[in-house]
This record gives C-alpha cells, sequence and structure tokens, in this order.
C-alpha cells in the first residue's frame, strides 16, 4: 500500500497542506479489521481534496471502498449515524446514494482515539467533477438541468423521512438563523452553547454586522419562509458532490454523495443553496471576472421544475433567499476554523468574505442583475 504526497484545496481556491492528516495505509487496513466482508486492503488509490475531513479510496481484494475519517470534536459517530440514517431512508426508496457499510458489530461508523471513521461502498458511475473546488461554476447547462432534476428526486424521496434536528451546528447547513423572527437574539441565545464561536464573535462588533448584513432581505422573506415544509435536505449540492455515467451533455446522475451538511430545512432553501454553489464563481470576484451566471441557476431551476413544478410565488422566493441561504453554515465554518482548527485567518476568511462578503455581493450590481434574471425568469 502506498501513502502519496497529499494537498487539499484551500479557501482562495489554491492547494495547501491538509489540516487534517492524510489516511496513511496501516491506518486505513486497521480500521478495515473491523469489515472482513471487504477483503484486505491493496493500497490507497486516491485521496480527496476536501479540506474539512480526510478521505480515499482503497483497493482491497474485494473491490474498491471509500474511507473517511473525522476528528471527533466534528463528527461523533452518534452525529454520523444522524446522517446515515438520512442515506438509509433515500436508499430505500430508489435515490442512487452508495452503501454506507456496516462493520462486524454492524455499525456505519466507529470511533478510534480521537477519530470516527466511516467506509462507504464505491459510488456507480464516473466521478466527473471529484477534482472541482467549492463554489466553482458548473460549465455544463445540460449537467445543471440533470442535477436540478435529482435535486428534485432526492426532495420526493425525503419528503417522508422525519427525524430531529442535528445534534451540532460545527459543519451542518442548518436554517435556524435565517428563519427566526431575529436573528440577532436567536444567535445571541445559541451562544451559550457554541462557546468556540462565542470566543470568536467578542473579537467582531457581530450585531452590527448582522443587522447591515439582514436590513436588506430578511424582513421581507421572512414571513413567507414560516409557510415552507420542513425536510430534510442534502444542504451541499454541487456537481463535485455527484457522479455520472460519461461526459457527454446528456448523461445521468448515477450517485449522489456527501451528505455531511444535511439537515431538516426546506426544499427552497436547498435549491438556492445549489444555485449559489453552481452558478456563482465567488473566488473570481476579487479577480474581476465575470462571476455570475445566470444561466446555470435558470438550468438548474428548470431541472428541478420538471419534477418538483415551481409557481411564480415560489421562483420569487428562491431568488430572494439567495443573499441569505449561506449565513447559518458560515457562521458553522468560522466556529469550526475558529474553535478546532485554530486559524484565525481562515476564521476571518469565513466571517468577512464568506457570511458578510457573499450577502453584500448581491446588492452590487452585478449581483443585482444576477437577481433580476431569476426574477424576471419567474
Amino acid at each position: 500500500m502506498s501513502d502519496p504526497i497529499h494537498s487539499v484545496h484551500g479557501l482562495a481556491g489554491d492547494s495547501m497542506p491538509p489540516d487534517w492528516p492524510p489516511l496513511t495505509a496501516g491506518e486505513v487496513a486497521l480500521v478495515l479489521r473491523a469489515y472482513p466482508q471487504l477483503g484486505t486492503p491493496n493500497r490507497i488509490g486516491w485521496h480527496s481534496p476536501r479540506p474539512l475531513s480526510a478521505a480515499c479510496l482503497v483497493d482491497t481484494t474485494a473491490g474498491v471502498v471509500f474511507v473517511k475519517r473525522h476528528h471527533r470534536r466534528v463528527r461523533s459517530t452518534a452525529t454520523l449515524a444522524e446522517e446515515h440514517r438520512f442515506i438509509a431512508h433515500l436508499r430505500r426508496v430508489g435515490v442512487p446514494i452508495p452503501e454506507v457499510v456496516r462493520n462486524e458489530h454492524g455499525e456505519t461508523a466507529i470511533a478510534r482515539g480521537d477519530w470516527v471513521y466511516e467506509v462507504h461502498a464505491r459510488a456507480a458511475g464516473v466521478d466527473l467533477y471529484r477534482e472541482a473546488i467549492s463554489w466553482s461554476v458548473l460549465p455544463n447547462r445540460e449537467h445543471a438541468f440533470t442535477a436540478g432534476r435529482m435535486l428534485a428526486v432526492l426532495h420526493d424521496a425525503a419528503a417522508t423521512y422525519r427525524a430531529a434536528q442535528r445534534d451540532t451546528h460545527i459543519l451542518v447547513a442548518r436554517s435556524d438563523l435565517l428563519c427566526a423572527a431575529d436573528p440577532v437574539a436567536a444567535l445571541q441565545a445559541q451562544l451559550p452553547s457554541r462557546p468556540g464561536l462565542a470566543d470568536y464573535l467578542r473579537d467582531r462588533d457581530w450585531t452590527s454586522d448582522l443587522d447591515r448584513l439582514l436590513k436588506p432581505w430578511h424582513a421581507a422573506v421572512r414571513p413567507r419562509l414560516m409557510q415552507q415544509p420542513r425536510l430534510w435536505t442534502h444542504n451541499d449540492w454541487h456537481v463535485s458532490n455527484l457522479c455520472w455515467s460519461g461526459d457527454e451533455a446528456h448523461a445521468t446522475i448515477t450517485a449522489v454523495l456527501d451528505f455531511g451538511l444535511a439537515a431538516p430545512t426546506f426544499a427552497l432553501f436547498d435549491l438556492a443553496t445549489a444555485i449559489e454553489r453552481n452558478a456563482i464563481a465567488w473566488l473570481e470576484l476579487d479577480r474581476g471576472a465575470d462571476a455570475a451566471h445566470a444561466d446555470v441557476a435558470l438550468a438548474l431551476i428548470a431541472g428541478y421544475g420538471e419534477r418538483r413544478p415551481l409557481d411564480s410565488a415560489q421562483r420569487q422566493l428562491l431568488t430572494d433567499l439567495l443573499p441569505l441561504v449561506h449565513m447559518d453554515f458560515a457562521l458553522s465554518e468560522v466556529e469550526y476554523f475558529h474553535a478546532i482548527t485554530h486559524s484565525r485567518p481562515n476564521a476571518d476568511v469565513a466571517y468577512d468574505t464568506f457570511l458578510l462578503g457573499h450577502a453584500a455581493w448581491f446588492a452590487t450590481p452585478p449581483g443585482q442583475t444576477f437577481l433580476h434574471a431569476l426574477r424576471s425568469s419567474a
């Protein structure tokens, strides 16, 4: 088995050393001893470039499996089980998701020291966008349409799933603050149970910052948010989390990946997140590039609407959500970088560039043009 030199995606779209050490041959072999049905590992074939955990594809005598490792402060076995139960439900009703493999004791997550592991069957199809960075625009409108339609399939399947809210805020895309009558007061109430985030915010004028972020948008959307049916959602619908039958325009989606950010929110939250992830090249804003791609957003919406039609009011709410949909998750990233990886620079990027900067962009001429294109199409 081999342990290749490894780097991950940085917050500026660059490559950087990982926060978490790459999975090693010996470590993987030890983990897979609890999965005798998977055979003996031969080599690590690929390391994921995603930075928030460590993951790899492992060739074994029985085939190829995906092994993922989290720090225990990010995910416990109980927290991972929340994701796995949602995956199991979706698989039962036909959504193409790789199986979460159970070990010899019937567990889908195992803890060893500071680490928590999960093992998944290899995804079917071609991992066409696996090297794509987050917030990179999908270059293919046909694939955007197909991705939108598959998201609607997932939402139909999730409609019969019932489970409590996630037991963590860390790296989970919840909508608690977004849906609150007063998001500033709601966050203030959360801070005693989120000491890492509270510690970071002591150095920021966060109440004023959130007031400025919310003022142009929140009052208009909040009454409509209260009418949205609760639904467990994926919340990281980027094409790098989808596998495909090939690279041709009419390719189909063969597998849906990575439910780490999943939580009970509502359908339009997930679709707005998909637009934010796939149709705006956020990392290009500072370079003066044309970052917004309304054609990709409209293709996602059209694909979704083919399966789950959206009326004009829903289309308008979807557009109005875009400046705010990232709010809860951006604060969870601030908390992660400050309290867990202890990277003040990354926490500042999550706060200034992600939380505040993304919302502010929608008030700029390019942001307004993008929103107008979506509203006009409704």
